[in-house]
C-alpha cells in the first residue's frame, strides 16, 4: 500500500486487528508491504495518520480464501470416449463439468490411458486405452486440469515409446504429471504448487501394477504404491517446507463400495508421514469420503469421470471440492454427477 503523507510523518495501516507503522520519507511517500492473515475472512484495511482530529481512511477490506483443490476419478480418452470425441469434438466429454473445473486453483484427475499415435497395445492385456493428443490438449485448455496422475493399469498400454508421448503432451499442454515418469526417480517426484503463500506437493502411486509397468533407475514407468517410497516421498516434501501434501493412489477392487484393508493400509503409511489429502482411484465407483482427522481428508474411490459406464453404479461420479489452508482442510463438498450422453461417457452435473 503506497500513500503521501507529511514529511516524516507517522502512518499506522490496520488489517482487521493488525497493525504496522512506517515513517513517511522526506518527500512524504509511504510504503507498507504486508502479509496475508492466514485464516479466511474479510479483514478491513485502513490507514490513521496522528493529526488533530485523527485521520483515519477506510481502504475497503481484503479476502482470505482458502485453496481450491478438485480432484475427479478416471479419465480416459480413449475406447467409447474416444469415439465420442472424434463424432462431437474434443470439447464434449466436458461441456457440463468444464465451468466447475475451471473454477479450482488446482485440479487433478487420473489420466487412464496413453495420448499418442505411436505405439502398440500390450499383448494379452484384456483392455487398452489411447486417446488423441487434441483430447488431452482440451483437457487442460477448456475443462482446466491442472495434474495428471499418470500412476496407473492403462497409462502404458501402448508401451514406453507411446507413454513417453503422454507425459510430452502434457507438459507442452501445461499439466503437471505426477505418478509417471522417464524413471523412479522422476516417477516419484511431486508436483509443486505454491498459490496464496500455500506450499502444496502432489504424489501419485499404483498399486494395480501389470507385469513391466513399474519404473525403474533407467526405464519409464509408473511409481509402485510401496509404503516404503510412500513415507519417504510424503516426508521429503514436508521436510522441504510443504504446507499441504496431497496422494493419489490407484488402489482397490474394482466394482467394490467400500475401501478393503490394503487400502486403509497405505492410506495410514500416507497420513502418518505427514500427507493431509488422501485420493483413490480404480474401483470404477464412488466409496466413502471421510476425515480420519480434523484437518485431513480420505476419498477412497472418485469413480469414473470420463470414462464408459457400463454397470450399477459407475455411473454415479462427482467433482470433490476441497478448501485448504495450512493447517490442511477447511472444507469439502462432492459436486455429484451422473454419466451419460450419447455414448455413456459424459458427465453431467446433477444440480
Amino acid at each position: 500500500i503506497r500513500g503521501t503523507a507529511a514529511p516524516a510523518e507517522k502512518i499506522t495501516l490496520f488489517v482487521g486487528t493488525n497493525q504496522r507503522v512506517t515513517t513517511a520519507a522526506e518527500n512524504g511517500t509511504f510504503r507498507f508491504r504486508f502479509r496475508a492473515p492466514w485464516a479466511p475472512g474479510r479483514y478491513p484495511i485502513a490507514l490513521e495518520v496522528p493529526r488533530d482530529p485523527i485521520v483515519r481512511i477506510e481502504l475497503g477490506r481484503f479476502r482470505v480464501r482458502g485453496l481450491r483443490l478438485y480432484a475427479v476419478g478416471d479419465v480416459n480418452l480413449g475406447d467409447r470416449p474416444g469415439t465420442a470425441i472424434a463424432t462431437y469434438g474434443a470439447r464434449y466429454p466436458w461441456l457440463s463439468v468444464a465451468p466447475v473445473v475451471r473454477a479450482a486453483d488446482i485440479a487433478i484427475a487420473n489420466l487412464e490411458c496413453s495420448v499418442s499415435t505411436r505405439g502398440y497395445p500390450v499383448p494379452g492385456k484384456q483392455y487398452t486405452f489411447r486417446g488423441k493428443p487434441s483430447s488431452l490438449r482440451a483437457m487442460a485448455s477448456y475443462a482446466g486440469v491442472d495434474v495428471i496422475t499418470l500412476a496407473n493399469n492403462h497409462t502404458l498400454d501402448y508401451g514406453r515409446l507411446a507413454f513417453a508421448d503422454t507425459l510430452s503432451y502434457a507438459h507442452e499442454y501445461g499439466m503437471k504429471t505426477i505418478g509417471g515418469g522417464r524413471n523412479l526417480d522422476v516417477a516419484r517426484r511431486p508436483a509443486l504448487f505454491r498459490l496464496g503463500g500455500i506450499r502444496v506437493a502432489l504424489l501419485g502411486y499404483s498399486d494395480v501394477r501389470p507385469f513391466g509397468f513399474d519404473a525403474g533407475p533407467t526405464w519409464s514407468g509408473t511409481a509402485p504404491a510401496f509404503p516404503s517410497y510412500i513415507s519417504s516421498d510424503v516426508r521429503r516434501a514436508k521436510n522441504r517446507g510443504a504446507d499441504v501434501v496431497v496422494v493419489y493412489f490407484h488402489w482397490g477392487v474394482e466394482r467394490t463400495f467400500s475401501p478393503d484393508s490394503r487400502q486403509r493400509s497405505l492410506a495410514a503409511v500416507a497420513f502418518d508421514s505427514g500427507a493431509t489429502v488422501v485420493l483413490g482411484a480404480h474401483p470404477h465407483v464412488l466409496q466413502p469420503i471421510e476425515q480420519p482427522h480434523r484437518r485431513r481428508l480420505v476419498a477412497w474411490s472418485l469413480g469414473n469421470f470420463v470414462f464408459g459406464a457400463n454397470s450399477p453404479g459407475t455411473e454415479r461420479t462427482g467433482i470433490l471440492r476441497m478448501r485448504l489452508g495450512h493447517a490442511g482442510i477447511l472444507g469439502y463438498a462432492l459436486r455429484r454427477a451422473r454419466i451419460g450422453g450419447v455414448f455413456g461417457i459424459q458427465p453431467t452435473l446433477l444440480y
